[in-house]
């Protein structure tokens, strides 16, 4: 893998085997991103449960008091009352059948949410196999099927990020931008993991937080201390 000198300049300031406290890892994510672009910031947490139960899932939503640092799009799918409530909120694109039939007939995929009420579920499911492996799927475990539709547009506009075990029983989320400095990732830093351990299962055993380790977009890894959490 070819690694930039930018990357090797930066692993420099890293010691592989040493797990930082969180404060320590976050002001070295932010000294390791050196690109000419606001890298985001992402964390990586790895779990001790197994994502092929059900009872071992872990997922859910949580509104970063930072916010992300990205413009969130949002589409809204409803009708009538819920359709102005959503425009009002914000939301950049709201419709019903007309959205459901530019997706499936124009694979579009301009936006990075789609926000609906749960009667309009039945049509949006036929859209499963072309929204879920792009993760675009509404979900009510998710705050993105409610008949608060406002709200949710609002929260997602403000940084709501989405937790979700993958394959490998790792959670992957940004956290804000290097621009946000050290002190505005740990309040987001502190969110997000603060989620993650109340959603625990009851069916986990042992240790829970197996791994937690930040990056930046271009930056190597850092591995944080999960003795304390």
């Amino acid at each position: 893998m070819f690694k930039s000198k930018k990357y090797k300049e930066s692993a420099k300031l890293i010691e592989k085997s040493k797990q930082y406290d969180s404060s320590e890892a976050l002001d070295l994510v932010v000294k390791t991103a050196k690109s000419n672009f606001d890298e985001t910031i992402e964390l990586h947490v790895r779990l001790g449960v197994d994502s092929r139960h059900a009872d071992q899932q872990v997922r859910g939503a949580v509104v970063l008091p930072n916010g992300t640092g990205k413009k969130v799009r949002v589409l809204a799918i409803a009708k009538d009352d819920k359709a102005d409530e959503a425009r009002a909120a914000g939301a950049d694109y709201v419709g019903d059948q007309d959205m459901i039939d530019k997706i499936q007939k124009e694979s579009w995929f301009d936006y990075d949410v789609i926000i609906t009420t749960p009667n309009m579920m039945g049509m949006i499911g036929r859209l499963g196999r072309v929204l879920g492996p792009k993760g675009l799927m509404p979900n009510p475990k998710s705050g993105t099927v409610t008949m608060d539709i406002g709200k949710a547009i609002k929260d997602a506009k403000a940084g709501k990020v989405e937790y979700r075990l993958d394959k490998t029983n790792i959670i992957h989320c940004p956290i804000g931008k290097a621009s946000f400095g050290t002190e505005k990732l740990q309040e987001n830093f502190d969110t997000l993991m603060d989620a993650i351990l109340k959603a625990r299962p009851a069916a986990a055993k042992g240790q829970y937080v197996k791994s937690c380790v930040v990056a930046s977009t271009m930056g190597p890894g850092i591995k944080i201390n999960t003795s304390r959490m």
